[in-house]
């Protein structure tokens, strides 16, 4: 998901549909219950006990009654025995029928009070044994209140005056649309959809198109996607029309670029659609292999202002132009294919990883297009957010809410923070082991080519050992301040009449033997800081500059002086 603003380019929340389009208003909807509102609750015993093998989903979007009609068939490999199913669904749907292997159930087999919904097998399940579970069910699904921040429905109006609607579930889960295992690791490995809509209105979706048929004034395409993120099952309809591009890559593969735009902005959509090249050019020089290039780059234009839907990225950014010459939004979605679709992380404690280095990503790509100072604007901005009232990584499982929330979770630090302590780590450990890292995390291997890795589970401690392996040293230290603690470290500095003395004061009094560069006179010295201490030896009148080139992230307090200016003023 996208920071709820960019601290460059400031989105105003009440205009994040796309100028022009009006949002279709709801009649008051049924509340969600506590289950539906949480993504990424404990499993349940028997989500845990499952392989999810595939999810084949039917949807019929009805614009006219805001309305959609769901037909669900799931299939999950039992690891062992098993007496009943278990997923996720919102409560609110009417739930017409359910099936287990081709068998009609009795409404006594099943139930579904609070959203987590349990169906008792006609035959137990061996280890080993597979099982269809169909869901026939429809309803009006849960809308938006301020997509992408709160999940739902966008039911809107294009400015053409065709219907155009949108799904941005991240916030409360896959259990808005479809039943599922709502959390990061119920994954299906493979999902076909079949999404019918009036016609002539256009279904973009996830993966690969698997044709269209059109009967009675109705539209169904097909697609096909292996190993979605939960969440990143997506409904997108509206008048499209549709760019199309092949990439060849680096890596001697090609890889469809498709771009879904509103009718009426063709010419803008041109001027975005050259990016996808770039994008992609960046992400392979410098991550490694676009992981579903068998798939496509996808994009598609929504009334809310973007999500990170896996090869089917929601855009909802406006064609805004930039003094930095790039869509930051489009960027940032991209980077979830690697760090929220290639790699997930196995628990929402550890979402650091998809949104640090996402919003890593939007500096890192400056510097590449433009050099180090458009990099390090980026970066100073980003440090102008930081809370540090909790720290990234606490330690125990987590729901999406509780991270995303400023009183329960670290909030936008994990965008933020996550980023710029990056930014140090890069500094700290150089590019090749730094990337080394990273690939290593997100493909398991760090010669990642077509072909050879598959979407995975990580964790912070994966990266801590891939960092690791990749210098032969343990930097727990810098992980134990940077992510396990809420509070940055301090640098005192006391001068003498011979010099500058430095010593780190790190939150707990942890180890933090964090080198720093001093700037003497014009000349950089770099201060090992064996034991979190370090001196400079200089004359008298001497000008320093501690940490010159910002490559640091530490307390320092003229932030929150500006900080706690800007809540006064009310900005």
């Amino acid at each position: 998901m996208e920071p709820s603003r960019n601290p460059l380019l400031p989105v105003l929340l009440a205009a994040a549909c796309w100028p022009g389009a009006a949002a279709l208003a709801s009649d008051e909807q049924p509340a969600l219950s506590k289950t539906t509102v949480e993504t990424g609750l404990a499993r349940a015993p028997e989500q845990e006990a499952v392989v999810f093998e595939h999810a084949d989903l039917a949807f019929r979007v009805d614009p006219a009654r805001q309305r959609i009609d769901g037909d669900a068939t799931l299939t999950f490999r039992a690891t062992r025995p098993l007496q009943r199913l278990v997923v996720d669904l919102d409560r609110n749907y009417t739930i017409a029928s359910v099936e287990v292997d081709g068998q009609a159930l009795p409404a006594s087999a099943w139930s579904n009070p609070e959203g987590r919904m349990t169906v008792a097998l006609p035959s137990a399940l061996a280890a080993g044994d597979a099982a269809r579970l169909r869901v026939v069910y429809g309803g009006k699904p849960h809308v938006a209140t301020r997509a992408p921040w709160d999940g739902g429905f966008v039911w809107a109006t294009a400015p053409t005056g065709e219907p155009w609607v949108a799904s941005a579930m991240q916030g409360e889960g896959c259990d808005l649309l479809w039943p599922c295992i709502d959390h990061p690791m119920g994954e299906p490995l493979l999902v076909d959809q079949a999404i019918t809509v009036p016609a002539p209105l256009v279904a973009a979706s996830n993966g690969v198109a698997q044709g269209m048929e059109e009967r009675d004034g109705w539209r169904t395409y097909r697609w096909r996607a292996r190993s979605p993120d939960t969440y990143a099952i997506a409904i997108n309809v509206g008048p499209y029309e549709l760019l199309s591009a092949d990439y060849e890559s680096r890596y001697g593969n090609t890889i469809p670029l498709r771009f879904w735009y509103l009718k009426g902005n063709e010419e803008k959509a041109r001027g975005l659609f050259a990016e996808f090249p770039k994008l992609l050019d960046f992400f392979e020089g410098t991550i490694g292999p676009y992981p579903f290039a068998d798939e496509k780059m996808g994009v598609v234009e929504t009334p809310h202002l973007g999500m990170e839907h896996q090869t089917i990225n929601a855009y909802g950014n406006g064609y805004k132009p930039t003094e930095f010459g790039y869509d930051w939004l489009l960027n940032h979605e991209f980077a979830h294919e690697w760090f929220g679709n290639q790699l997930t992380n196995d628990d929402w404690d550890h979402m650091w990883l998809h949104e640090g280095f996402g919003s890593y990503m939007q500096p890192l790509y400056l510097q590449w297009l433009h050099g180090d100072r458009e990099y390090e604007a980026w970066l100073l901005d980003q440090r102008r957010t930081l809370a540090n009232d909790e720290p990234l990584v606490s330690g125990h499982s987590m729901t999406g809410e509780a991270v995303y929330s400023d009183e329960t979770g670290p909030g936008l630090d994990i965008y933020y923070k996550g980023s710029l302590l990056l930014h140090s780590l890069r500094a700290l450990i150089g590019d090749d082991a730094f990337f080394d890292a990273t690939r290593q995390l997100v493909y398991g291997r760090t010669d990642p080519e077509p072909g050879n890795f598959e979407p995975r589970y990580g964790t912070t401690a994966d990266f801590i050992e891939a960092v690791k392996a990749a210098t032969g040293k343990d930097y727990r230290w810098f992980f134990d301040v940077y992510v396990f603690s809420a509070e940055l470290p301090e640098l005192v500095a006391t001068r003498d009449a011979t010099g500058l003395s430095l010593q780190w004061k790190a939150p707990g009094g942890k180890p933090f033997p964090m080198p720093v560069q001093v700037r003497v006179d014009g000349h950089d010295i770099d201060v090992p800081m064996t034991g979190g201490r370090g001196r400079v030896e200089m004359k008298p009148h001497a000008l320093y500059t501690i940490d010159p080139h910002s490559r640091v992230l530490r307390a320092e307090p003229r932030f929150e002086t500006w900080q706690e200016w800007k809540a006064a003023q009310g900005t």
